[in-house]
């Protein structure tokens, strides 16, 4: 469990949310490395503030009782044996930087292998398998098996973002034409939240990623679910809602597998009502959020690239039904 004073901050910080993001509350094996890293490089920062301070004081009070000749002398000491301290300070420090860092370029052979790409401002994630038929698209949000290593497999589709989730790894750039990896392992179950920690336009801020660690049975169940085609509609509102998307202009950016919508420029939407959050965590997942996104995209995030469709009340109201039906 979060400590106290630790999850007090979190919810602050995340608008009363459980979704909550921290370096400092490890839950991963490369996170748990850093954890211990921090708390080493801090630990040294005020031993030897303290140091500093001690010797300071030390040399002001003897400066004033002895010879001008005597205290230079061991002012010279003090400064040498000062500067063979920060030689040895910086070089362990580097060692143990360079140990701590080193899970996060590893390579599992029984790793769980997602590709993720970086767009403005939304995440799109591509599970990867030996059978072509098994592979697929999903957006925003990642499943994990706890006690399996993933690797996650980066790349920028437009500008420099950042693949950062604080409570399971460290900090990794997606950089475009460039390829980099990351790898952890989650070691319990939990929602830990992540985010573009590269400034990437006008809504950085708001380019979210939730990461779902969950028992290996789950998993399995989750991903037997994505792998299948959207549900059919479930009444006549729903129907409708299919027949919009096919005709408007959603069909051009965004697939929904088992029906004509099959655009790739935006986020796969086949089982887009199973997310928690829609436009990269900036709503919630419910009909009402679904209908005011769709209604007015720019209105609620500025700068993206989805289009302002003319939908009537009627529409609106079918649309977003049949999009949240999509579990």
């Amino acid at each position: 469990m979060p400590r106290p004073w630790l999850l007090a901050i979190g919810l602050l910080c995340t608008g009363c949310s459980s979704n909550w993001q921290s370096a400092l509350e490890p839950q991963g094996d490369v996170a748990r490395h850093l954890d211990g890293l921090f708390w080493l490089f801090t630990i040294t920062a005020v031993v030897i503030w303290l140091a500093v301070m001690l010797v300071l004081l030390l040399g002001l009070w003897r400066r004033a009782r002895l010879p001008q000749a005597v205290a230079d002398r061991r002012a010279g000491i003090a400064v040498g044996a000062a500067v063979a301290a920060t030689v040895v300070i910086i070089s362990g420090l580097t060692l143990a930087s360079y140990l701590a860092t080193r899970p996060l370029a590893s390579d599992a052979p029984d790793a769980l292998v997602i590709r993720l790409r970086g767009f403005q401002w939304w995440w799109e994630a591509t599970y990867q398998d030996e059978a072509p038929d098994r592979g697929f698209l999903t957006a925003n949000e990642i499943h994990i098996p706890v006690g399996r290593p993933v690797r996650i497999e980066l790349a920028a589709a437009d500008v420099i973002h950042s693949f950062w989730v604080p409570n399971l790894a460290g900090k990794q750039d997606m950089i475009p034409g460039r390829d980099n990896a990351i790898t952890f392992t989650a070691q319990q179950p939990g929602i830990w939240r992540g985010q573009c920690a590269e400034f990437c336009g006008l809504q950085h801020a708001h380019m979210a990623l939730l990461v779902v660690a969950e028992p290996p049975e789950a998993f399995d169940r989750w991903r037997e679910a994505q792998i299948a085609e959207a549900r059919p509609p479930a009444d006549e509102v729903e129907a409708e809602g299919q027949r919009l998307l096919e005709a408007k202009a959603c069909s051009a950016c965004h697939t929904v597998r088992g029906t004509t919508a099959a655009g790739t420029l935006g986020p796969d939407l086949t089982h887009l009502g199973s997310r928690q959050y829609l436009a990269a965590g900036m709503l919630p997942m419910t009909r009402g959020a679904m209908a005011a996104w769709i209604a007015d995209p720019q209105g609620v995030k500025p700068g993206n690239n989805m289009p302002m469709v003319p939908l009537t009340a009627d529409e609106l109201q079918a649309l977003s039904a049949y999009l949240v039906s999509l579990k």
